[in-house]
């Protein structure tokens, strides 16, 4: 087997916890095949014995088993010095990491999969956490398809500062930025990975946000290009799971969830949207009197009852039930909410408000209420 063919080989080796390999990171720096024994050296630059262990099984057991080399060898580039590192694509993925200057928390809002209302979520959590007096800016990552300018009702462009910084802009007392603020809502984002990795970049050293206690971040969905130069750039405070019931939601929201716990980014809880849909209202007879003495009979439920002033309230599973529930206690963190399918909300997303602020006494509100006030209390009894 040659050189060529050993590359090939290891491009198959990822990188604990991205989906991106070691030949692409440039962590292999020699290979040399020798009939049946190859060597190759490996520089890694990070302090986590166990990921550099990790790596080199995976080195040894492709080359033996796919390879058919019987002797491995793998050496280590002494890496104690390191003035002159080279490309920061070979460095650890996490050594460039950074804290936001005066940003106190970043919680970012991820799902395996789109569609399952994760933007309504970050504009509703945001919007709480500034209603709870909390300096509060909301970053929409979603470079593809992003949905912010209209969850929030914004056209508008952000200015630029003396120092050719981006101005946030501001709504419901938030600071705001997206790409659909540069690139115009309509416009499609035809964009190759690492176009991408740079407009994330920029969203972080080019946007004057000031003083923060949160910053929340939309992500797209996945486990992709953004939320790789993510992880590699900022220093996350903790990830928010957003699900819907059903298995498939749950099949890729597992890998989001993953991600971030391989990284080293605490998950904060699960949210489960779309979470059944719930029905209030009154029977009335012919002349508008209530109806107290029966009982209705649903497909979707056994019975529904009704109490003495003809009142009824039912949440009906559409989907399924409690598959944020499942996951949450597979990953160990707090079920933080179950959000109910529900008209008001979206009337409130399609007109352009939150429905914590349009709405703020709402059970939907009060839902989102005990949402936000776990993130900070998760938060900020850590310190």
């Amino acid at each position: 087997m040659n050189r060529d063919q050993i590359v090939e080989l290891l491009k198959t080796v990822n990188y604990p916890g991205f989906s991106r390999d070691i030949i692409s990171f440039g962590m292999v720096s020699e290979i040399k095949p020798a009939g049946d024994t190859v060597t190759v050296k490996l520089k890694i630059l990070t302090d986590q014995q166990e990921k550099i262990e990790n790596v080199k099984a995976a080195v040894r057991e492709v080359l033996t088993t796919k390879g058919g080399f019987s002797n491995v060898t793998i050496e280590m580039e002494d890496t104690s010095v390191k003035p002159n590192v080279g490309p920061a694509a070979e460095k650890d993925p996490f050594a460039g990491q950074s804290t936001l200057p005066g940003v106190k928390y970043v919680v970012a809002i991820a799902s395996g999969k789109g569609g399952v209302g994760k933007s309504t979520v970050a504009a509703n959590v945001a919007a709480t956490l500034q209603l709870r007096g909390k300096r509060t800016g909301l970053l929409d990552l979603d470079i593809y398809g992003p949905s912010l300018p209209i969850i929030l009702g914004i056209n508008e462009r952000p200015g630029i500062t003396d120092n050719k910084k981006l101005l946030p802009l501001e709504r419901f007392g938030m600071q705001v930025m997206s790409f659909g603020f540069i690139s115009g809502n309509n416009a499609p984002a035809i964009w190759r990975g690492p176009m991408v990795a740079k407009m994330v970049d920029q969203f972080f050293k080019d946007v004057d946000w000031g003083e923060l206690d949160y910053l929340i971040l939309d992500l797209p969905p996945g486990t992709g290009d953004v939320q790789l130069t993510l992880v590699q750039k900022i220093k996350i405070s903790g990830a928010v799971i957003v699900t819907t019931p059903q298995k498939i939601a749950l099949a890729d929201v597992r890998k989001s969830a993953d991600m971030f716990r391989k990284v080293d980014a605490p998950v904060l809880g699960v949210v489960e949207n779309m979470s059944g849909l719930r029905l209030t209202g009154r029977v009335l007879d012919k002349n508008k009197e209530p109806i107290t003495d029966i009982i209705l009979e649903l497909d979707e439920i056994d019975s529904l009852a009704v109490n003495k002033k003809g009142e009824f309230d039912v949440t009906l599973d559409l989907f399924k039930r409690g598959g944020g529930k499942s996951e949450s206690e597979r990953l160990n963190v707090p079920l933080l909410g179950e959000i109910p399918l529900s008209q008001a909300l979206v009337e409130a997303t399609d007109a352009g408000t939150p429905i914590v602020i349009q709405n703020p006494d709402s059970p939907i509100s009060t839902i989102y209420g005990s949402i936000t006030d776990n993130i900070i209390a998760n938060l900020e009894n850590k310190g």
